[in-house]
């Protein structure tokens, strides 16, 4: 009855408004409790049914979508339910209390940073979350960190992708042991619960779906319902996160079918979901997808194996109607060739990929959901919820399954796309987790058959791009290709796929199931065809191609990625002899492809010429498993080859490739654009090549190891156009090759050729081997860092072999420091002995992307042969040995000897030695070294040795007897004939005379050969290879093509002349070694001398050197294999040769000879000018560039030291004049303003402060000097009179304007017009020409101002001389004077002149330098005293800076580096000008003060006005600058003297009262009688003490010492040398400051000393010290010398203190006690690790936005943490690092950014990255954390950036800066 009743409640009319409007929490609760006990008890059946229809009516979709109101009160039922009326955290922890957590599975997007541990990682993609990484023990692991950068989740725990010892502490226990079982009912409810809110997810994304109509407005709308589900999805996600008991639930729930039926199917009374289901069958079907019982297609879907035309109309109609749903026009693009496209197409004949496409059939919750979410292109939070599910197996294996039946669908929405990139990272991190573990990869192969939807999916996604190949037969061609331009592979839509098939290749249960299935092979070759010869390239003769494609790039990433990746991934399990099986079934396929491919674009025997393509997937597959099988398996290599024919048709292309990189190396492709060199680069370059070039050269070896060799041969030199230039004749015609062209090409074909003997990288080297090879390549070019010293051999650094191999071939250098230069990172160079025995160039030249490595390599053998001793000139190219060749191989060594390689190298020769055009010496090199090799590599010794020299005879139709080259060489040729042109000079000459004086040739006819044709003897070879292949009648095709090429020999006017000749190879090589020398009889055999050397040839005298080294080295070698040789060479050595033939001048020669006159001229005219330009920058250097000169007093001096020179001279640098500055044409100096506020930064703590790396350190500015100072004026102006309190003080310690120089002059009027020219010019500049900036026109130092020279001599040296006599009071009174007489400025101000605008205009340039905030510190704004405030400040803020260069004290002495770029002088006239615009109004005249008792007439001062500052508060140096600066210039010396000594008897009183205020009252009491005593002596003004006691008790007479005694002012001062050194101390910034300003103002050297004499020596060279005594105890107060009697001065100074204290005794002693110790500026401190800041700061909330920051960054000035680019914290359109900069430095910043470890500096509206102080352990920096090594701080890096800092050379130093916009 209450169950019945409770209905009744539950389904009155007024239940809707409680659940619409919201029943109370309470209401709800009470609900849930009283459902849940009726569901335990009997009547459970009438409670779930009401349940149901609670739940119905919460959940529906109408009220979902009714806002976020309706959403969040369906989301509270739900809790409510779910925990039964229980609160909801106490339900989570109950369930959590049943975790079995043994996997972490943590789920995480995209930039979030995890780690990856190799040395624990079973998969390659094993990635941990950083809680667990630093749970396990990873210590001295390789592991590192990354930025995920598509999502990922954490695999601690999962045995199948780790290995167990890598578990962290949480993730190790094995669960079930110790888990309770969950009770029943605690999850009752949400089993009950859930169903209906996952079907009403449902419902809510069947309802938001519209197919998308024309156009794409549907994108806001799906992001609409995205919006409004995301609570509910979270509320999924937080599900999950409960732990496994809640995982299982779920699992039961999204996997049931029985659920799915009843609640979704449709049918039932509910109208509402009847709509629901309706949509989703349009869905199903907009989606081109069927649903099975539609029978949609043809009723093909049960039938079994159709015929085979049946899928391919099926293809058509799929694409069709995906066509339809597409709407967009991709499909349609290129209807005409539509159906064509489609014929060609081949697909297995079994009808399963058609239901693979195009059949969905779903059977539960998960099915659909995956569904919607690959409808809606995967939103972040459902892929979160889906794979927060993966910990529970049942779940993950369901999920797999569902997610593979989806592939196809997936491809096709991916297809579709606008978003593709950010579709492609979600579906790769669902895949990841799913395909990378083996056991789950193996089971949904077998079970889902995985392989063949992955491999039909990227077949049918290709199909899409299809174009017809134009290689070849353009017209008949039945080849498609891929389009490189479309959009799915320009923007590598494909990856995601590919990835996966490459993600589940890697297994090798999967990869067997692969390479066993012919089927699946047969498709996969279709697919690697359509790459086959994809991205044509056609050479443009006549025309520049008017737009480039940079399409090729897509061509080389989709080879790579979607060919050479799978490729690789199945070579990886083809390691053992078992495996053979499956080499044989790949290669049987692949020959199968290539033959259809021939086929299809119709190829007979020659390419197409001007074509080339550099993408022959199937070529590279069946080279690198030829590779493989014999390398690894065993297999006999010609049981897997092809016939002959085969091979001549397999070699074809891959040498068309490289003939075709000699051709763009010879700039022959110029007119295809730029993107051609791009393609000939990428080919060789290090990702590329060992998918590349590397297979395409040992296929090339393979044909030639069993092609025949003369056919081979000839081929190549056709092939590279060349064979007409191997004529003896000296002139001949070439008809496919322009002459100046063909010595490139020449040198290219010797050059392959010699690539093509030497490589053995397939050819037999082990893997080791080829490891070290490739480093020794890498590192000859230059030194590598140790992240790439090879890319290549794929292998990556960090391997085992790849750590002991670098450290075997190299040497570390560690990051080396030039201050001021770049920063270096640590790097490794070859070891000695790499060089003297390892360096290969065959290996560089074959690595070098750059023609211009291949020379630095040679540059750095050079360098090392001349450095060691071993070879002063400049040497060739050593020769290496080589790995000796597989015997599989053996048949390439007869390339070395067959006959037509002999007559090229034979013409070589004689072409070099009769110096005929456009050979080279890398011709020479090449030719010599074929020779070798083939000495090197003879076949087998001569049998018959002593052969008869009639044998000679036998064959005199041909050129050579045999073809073993240690035979051929010694074989004399006496005449060929030849065809020349007419006019060749060998047409004229008479024919040789019968009689021979040669004994080797018996007669006149015998020894002449023939000429000799390449081209006829490939015919001959072709004929004869394919007759053996072939009887049938297919040979009559063949001379159709061949027409083509018998033109070259038959241009008519070519006649037949005979050359005589009469050598042999070895006498060429004589010759030769004449001609090099330049000597005659330069070559003797060193055998004569030595037998030993034809015992031991292996002599190192003879391994470094140049040709003639090598022509040694030949013949040596020659002699050793054969005595015959030996014989002839010394027969041959014993004639005197003839002299070398002198050379005839042809017009062309002649031309060429002028040219180089013509250039030597303008070398030397060059010269010239030179050597002007360095004469000027030598005295350029010497003033600016820090040189240490002592000879240079100051930058400016550039007048000469004698007495009578009164005017400086100035050069201009602009207009190159000198003369002096006028005050009609003022010269100026180039100077750099920049505020600063480094001064600002110093402490009075010598700890430098640590950056916070954790919540507790934290760093307070309070302590900083700039912080003391704001606080000290602030409280001064609370007291005392305004004007007087800005003149009591110095401004500038922040925001205070620094002046710098480069040194060079200009005249103001010249500088105006550069700076017009440079406001024209339009080109980018990486500084502000309106904001006045520029760079120097000589040193192009970076500034933004110009400072006028004042004309007349610098420095006052005469008054310097003369020392005066005058007494103290005289110069006092002087002093005044010349104070009181403010006109007499010399230059009058009345009157304009150029050199007064110039210095007004300079001084509001350094105003406007820093912000209002710095300059304005009185309270009535824009007075006066402000100005002056600023002005002296400026001159305060030079003098401090320079001293903190100088290292805050004057030790060194010297004019230092500061010194040189200071411009103190120009500066001090600047401000003095403007200083003296203000009067001082003489009754405050502070010097009177100083000097004159004062009468006590203003004692009844009226109470309301503020008193002035007392004396004793007044900042000593300011008073000195205000002094000197109001005096008119320039000042004499005895006044500045007298000024000084007037100023430091204040300051010394200043210092007794600080003292007296610091002691404590015994201490007073003690000092004041014994000062009293000593009273009255003679020198009682002179000592301290009795200064000492007279100010005590002076100070004693008002209410200053009656504050109680604070403990921390308390210092003891016992003994008298403690107040001295006290005293000392107290002063001498005072006396730092007034020398560095002597010594500008009057020159003079700074005079060095050590710390502790500092005082004395400054003392003395300010005038204090009347003579240097030593003998007795020097005390500080002997420098004292009052102008009027000390006790009154003191007396009158102490009083205005004692009437200050009356009024407020609490600030007496603050104002008193200043702190004059300041340590230097320093950045603060970083932590040893990069991990330490990082972990703390990445995801750390900034203070300002509370969010975590996308770029956070820290200052390193004051530690605060800012968020870079960051618009949260923008203000007023400055962003948040700007701003900082502006009110942390005045405008420097200095940021390390934390996601990148790399240093930004901002300086003003500019900015430029500075680099790392973090390097890892190889010195290397890493940006971006892209490798996420452990990083550690370079300290010397961090000195040099503090020292910029600090310098201010920021804008010196680092080059590329960029304008920030206020952006960062």
């Amino acid at each position: 009855a209450m169950a019945g009743a409770a209905m009744a409640a539950v389904t009155a009319p007024q239940f809707p408004i409680m659940a619409g409007a919201g029943a109370s929490g309470r209401d709800k609760r009470a609900t849930a409790a009283r459902l849940k006990t009726a569901l335990g008890s009997e009547s459970g059946a009438a409670a779930a049914g009401e349940l149901r229809a609670l739940l119905e009516r919460v959940l529906a979709p109408a009220a979902g979508l009714g806002g976020g109101e309706a959403a969040a009160e369906a989301l509270e039922w739900c809790r409510c339910l779910l925990s039964g009326g229980e609160p909801w955290d106490s339900f989570v922890q109950a369930v959590r209390a049943y975790d079995p957590a043994t996997l972490c599975g943590l789920v995480w997007t995209a930039n979030f940073v995890a780690y990856r541990c190799r040395t624990c990682g079973i998969s390659p993609c094993m990635s941990l979350c950083a809680e667990c990484f630093h749970q396990g023990e990873h210590a001295g692991h390789d592991y590192n960190m990354f930025r995920s950068q598509a999502g990922g989740a954490c695999d601690c725990g999962d045995s199948n992708v780790m290995r167990e010892a890598g578990f962290c502490k949480r993730h190790r226990i094995k669960s079930n042991s110790n888990v309770p079982c969950v009770p029943k009912d605690l999850l009752m409810m949400s089993e009950l619960v859930l169903p209906q809110f996952i079907f009403s997810l449902i419902q809510h994304l069947r309802e938001g779906y519209n197919e998308p109509a024309l156009d794409l407005p549907s994108e806001k709308d799906l992001h609409k319902i995205l919006q409004v589900l995301e609570p509910h999805v979270s509320f999924l996600e937080d599900l999950t996160k409960m732990g496994g008991a809640m995982r299982s639930v779920l699992t039961q729930v999204l996997t049931s079918q029985q659920f799915y039926k009843d609640l979704s199917s449709g049918v039932g009374e509910n109208a509402c979901a009847k709509k629901s289901h309706e949509k989703y069958l349009i869905a199903l079907k907009g989606s081109g997808l069927a649903f099975p019982e539609d029978k949609i297609a043809c009723g093909m879907q049960e039938q079994g194996a159709g015929t085979s035309t049946l899928p391919v109309q099926g293809l058509a109609g799929a694409t069709a109607t995906s066509g339809q749903g597409d709407s967009s026009d991709e499909e349609d693009q290129d209807g005409s060739q539509g159906v064509g496209k489609r014929k060609r197409v081949k697909l297995s004949s079994t009808t399963k990929d058609q239901s693979i496409m195009d059949v969905l059939k779903h059977k539960c919750f998960l099915e659909e959901l995956l569904f919607w979410t690959i409808k809606y292109e995967f939103p972040q939070k459902m892929v979160t919820f889906l794979l927060n599910m993966l910990p529970d197996q049942d779940y993950k294996i369901a999920f797999t399954k569902t997610f593979v039946q989806h592939y196809a669908f997936i491809m096709k929405t991916l297809k579709k796309s606008h978003e593709s990139d950010t579709m492609s990272n979600r579906i790769v991190h669902i895949s990841v987790q799913l395909f990378s573990n083996e056991e789950l990869a193996r089971q949904v192969t077998e079970e889902c058959q995985l392989l063949d939807i992955m491999v039909t999916v990227l077949l049918y996604m290709m199909e899409s791009c299809l174009i017809k190949s134009e290689l070849q037969d353009e017209e008949n061609s039945l080849h498609v290709v891929v389009n490189c331009g479309e959009a799915l592979l320009k923007n590598n839509t494909y990856w995601p796929l590919v990835s996966d098939f490459i993600n589940i290749l890697s297994h090798q249960s999967v990869a067997k199931k692969f390479l066993e299935d012919h089927g699946l092979l047969v498709t996969w070759m279709n697919f690697v065809s359509f790459f086959q010869g994809m991205n044509l390239n056609k050479r443009e003769l006549n025309e520049h191609v008017e737009f480039e494609s940079q399409t090729y790039y897509a061509a080389f990433a989709a080879e790579l990625e979607a060919c050479a990746q799978p490729m690789w991934g199945l070579l990886s399990h083809c390691k053992v002899r078992e495996t053979q099986e499956y080499t044989r079934n790949v290669v049987r396929y692949c020959l199968e492809a290539l033959q259809d491919w021939f086929d299809a674009i119709n190829f007979v025997d020659e390419p197409a010429p001007n074509q080339v393509t550099f993408h022959l997937p199937l070529h590279r597959y069946f080279a690198m498993f030829l590779s493989k099988a014999v390398k690894c398996q065993e297999l006999d290599l010609d049981t897997i080859l092809p016939d002959q024919e085969m091979l001549m048709k397999l070699m074809i292309h891959p040498l068309q490739i490289q003939a075709s990189l000699s051709e763009i190396h010879s700039n022959m492709w110029v007119r295809n654009g730029l993107q051609i060199k791009g393609q000939a680069m990428t080919y060789v370059q290090s990702h590329f090549c060992n998918s590349m070039i590397d297979p395409d050269i040992y296929l090339l070896q393979v044909c030639a190891s069993r092609l025949d060799p003369d056919y081979f041969i000839s081929s190549v030199f056709e092939r590279f156009k060349v064979v007409d230039l191997l004529t003896m004749a000296s002139q001949h015609q070439n008809t496919v090759l322009d002459s100046e062209h063909e010595r490139s090409m020449l040198e290219g074909a010797l050059t392959f050729l010699v690539l093509l003997l030497s490589l053995r990288l397939h050819l037999g080297m082990t893997d080791d081997e080829i490891l070290r090879a490739e480093m020794v390549a890498q590192l000859c070019m230059n030194d590598r860092t140790h992240k790439n010293p090879n890319p290549k051999s794929g292998i990556i650094p960090g391997s085992l072999s790849f750590e002991s191999v670098l450290s075997a071939v190299a040497d570390f250098k560690a990051p080396v420091f030039e201050p001021g230069g770049s920063m270096q990172q640590g790097m490794y160079t070859p070891k000695a002995e790499v060089w003297d025995k390892e360096f290969d160039p065959v290996m560089v030249i074959l690595r070098t992307v750059y023609r211009r490595d291949v020379q630095s390599a040679m540059d750095r053998y050079t360098a090392f042969l001349k450095q060691s001793g071993k070879f002063p000139g400049n040497p060739w190219p050593p020769y290496k040995k080589r790995t000796p060749l597989h015997p599989s191989y053996k048949g390439l060594i007869k390339l070395l000897h067959c006959k037509t390689l002999h007559i090229v190298l034979f013409t070589l020769l004689y072409k070099i030695l009769m110096d005929h055009q456009n050979l080279s010496e890398h011709v020479l090199c090449m030719v010599l070294y074929l020779i070798e090799l083939g000495l090197e590599n003879s076949p087998e010794q001569e049998s018959d040795e002593e052969e008869s020299a009639g044998g000679q005879e036998r064959c005199h139709d041909s050129w050579f007897p045999g073809s073993n080259l240690v035979s051929n060489m010694r074989h004399f040729i006496n005449y060929v004939r030849v065809r020349v042109p007419e006019t060749a000079p060998e047409v004229k000459r008479e024919p040789p005379a019968s009689t021979s004086s040669d004994g080797l040739a018996s007669s006149q006819n015998s020894g002449t050969a023939q000429v000799f044709s390449l081209v006829a003897e490939r015919r001959k070879k072709f004929q004869e290879i394919i007759n053996r292949n072939t009887s049938e009648a297919n040979q009559v095709v063949r001379p159709k093509t061949s027409m083509k090429w018998s033109a070259p020999g038959a241009t008519p006017q070519l006649t037949t002349a005979i050359l005589e000749v009469k050598e042999s190879i070895l006498s060429l090589l004589i010759k030769l070694h004449h001609k090099l020398s330049g000597k005659q009889n330069s070559y003797y055999p060193p055998w004569l001398d030595d037998v030993d050397v034809l015992i031991h040839p292996e002599i190192p005298r003879y391994s470094h050197g140049d040709g003639m080294t090598a022509v040694e080295r030949i013949l040596l070698k020659a002699a050793v294999q054969s005595r015959l040789n030996k014989r002839i060479i010394e027969e041959i050595c014993r004639k005197v040769t003839p002299p070398v033939p002198p050379k005839k001048i042809s017009s062309a020669e002649k031309k060429t000879l002028d040219k180089e006159e013509r250039r030597q001229k303008a070398r030397e005219r060059q010269q010239k000018l030179l050597a002007e330009f360095a004469s000027r920058q030598k005295s350029f250097m010497e003033t600016a560039m820090d040189v240490e000169s002592p000879d240079a007093d100051i930058a400016m001096e550039v007048a000469t030291s004698e007495q009578h020179v009164s005017e400086a001279i100035y050069d201009c640098v602009i207009c190159g004049q000198s003369g002096p500055s006028t005050e009609e044409r003022p010269t100026g100096l180039v100077v750099l303003l920049q505020a600063s506020s480094v001064l600002g930064q110093c402490r009075n703590s010598t700890e430098p402060k640590k950056l916070p790396t954790t919540e507790e350190e934290q760093i307070y500015p309070w302590d900083t000097c700039a912080a003391l100072h704001d606080v000290r004026l602030t409280t001064l102006q609370r007291y005392f009179k305004d004007s007087s309190c800005l003149q009591a003080v110095s401004i500038g310690w922040e925001g205070g304007v620094y002046v710098q120089t480069c040194g060079h002059t200009l005249h103001i009027d010249c500088h105006k017009s550069y700076m017009e020219s440079l406001r024209n010019d339009q080109v980018l500049q990486g500084f502000s020409v309106d904001k006045g900036e520029f760079t120097c026109p000589l040193c192009r130092q970076f500034a933004n101002s110009v400072l006028p020279c004042y004309p007349g001599n610098n420095v006052e040296r005469s008054l310097w001389q003369s020392h005066s006599n005058k007494c103290m009071q005289e110069l006092v009174q002087e002093v005044e004077d010349l104070q009181e007489q403010l006109g007499t400025f010399p230059v009058s101000i009345s009157s304009e002149t150029n050199l007064s605008k110039e210095m007004e205009s300079v001084m509001k340039d350094i105003k406007s330098t820093t912000q209002k905030k710095y300059t304005d510190y009185s309270k009535s704004p824009g007075s006066p005293d402000n100005d002056f405030l600023f002005m002296y400040s400026v001159a305060r803020t030079n003098l401090e800076l320079e001293l903190v260069h100088r290292g805050g004290n004057l030790c060194s002495g010297g004019a230092s580096t500061a010194g040189k770029r200071s411009c103190l002088n120009q500066l001090f006239h600047v401000l003095a000008m403007h200083m003296r615009l203000y009067s001082i109004d003489s009754a405050y005249n502070p010097w009177r003060k100083l000097t004159q008792p004062m009468q006590d007439k203003n004692s009844e001062q009226e109470e309301f006005e503020q008193p002035e500052v007392p004396v004793l508060y007044r900042d000593v140096s300011s008073l000195l600058l205000i002094q000197i600066l109001t005096m008119p210039q320039p000042l004499h010396k005895e006044h500045f003297t007298c000024i000084i000594k007037v100023l430091f008897t204040l300051l010394y009183t200043q210092g007794l009262a600080a003292l007296s205020v610091k002691c404590s009252a015994e201490d007073r009491t003690a000092w004041k009688e014994s000062g009293d005593l000593k009273k009255n002596t003679s020198s009682g003004e002179k000592s301290w003490e009795v200064l000492l006691g007279h100010v005590i008790s002076e100070l004693s007479k008002g209410k200053i010492y009656e504050e109680g005694e604070t403990e921390e002012l308390r210092v003891v001062l016992v003994n008298p040398d403690s107040v001295e050194c006290y005293l000392q101390q107290f002063c001498l910034p005072f006396l730092r400051i007034t020398s560095l300003l002597q010594h500008h103002l009057f020159g003079g050297d700074l005079p060095s000393c050590q710390e502790d004499e500092e005082f004395t020596v400054l003392a003395s060279c300010l005038g204090l010290l009347p003579s240097f005594q030593s003998a007795h105890q020097f005390t500080s107060a002997s420098c004292l010398d009052w102008p009027v009697p000390a006790f009154d001065m003191v007396s009158q100074w102490c009083s205005e203190l004692v009437s200050f204290a009356d009024k407020h005794p609490d600030q007496v002693k603050a104002l008193l006690i200043q702190e004059p110790k300041w340590d230097l500026p320093r950045l603060l401190q970083l932590p040893e690790n990069y991990n330490t800041i990082f972990q703390y700061y990445h995801r750390k909330t900034c203070t300002v936005c509370t969010k975590v920051p996308k770029d956070p960054a820290v200052c390193l000035v004051c530690g605060t943490f800012v968020c870079l680019k960051g618009l949260c914290c923008k203000q007023q359109s400055y962003c948040e690092c700007v701003l900082h900069s502006q009110n942390c430095g005045a405008g420097t910043g200095i940021f390390l950014l934390i996601n990148a470890s790399v240093i930004i500096i901002i300086r003003g509206h500019r900015f430029c990255l500075w680099g790392s102080v973090y390097l890892d352990a190889h010195g290397e920096e890493d940006r971006d954390l892209r490798r996420g090594k452990p990083l550690y701080i370079c300290k010397e890096r961090y000195k040099v950036l503090e020292q910029q800092w600090v310098s201010h050379t920021f804008d010196h130093i680092n080059k590329r800066w960029g304008p920030h916009y206020n952006g960062l």
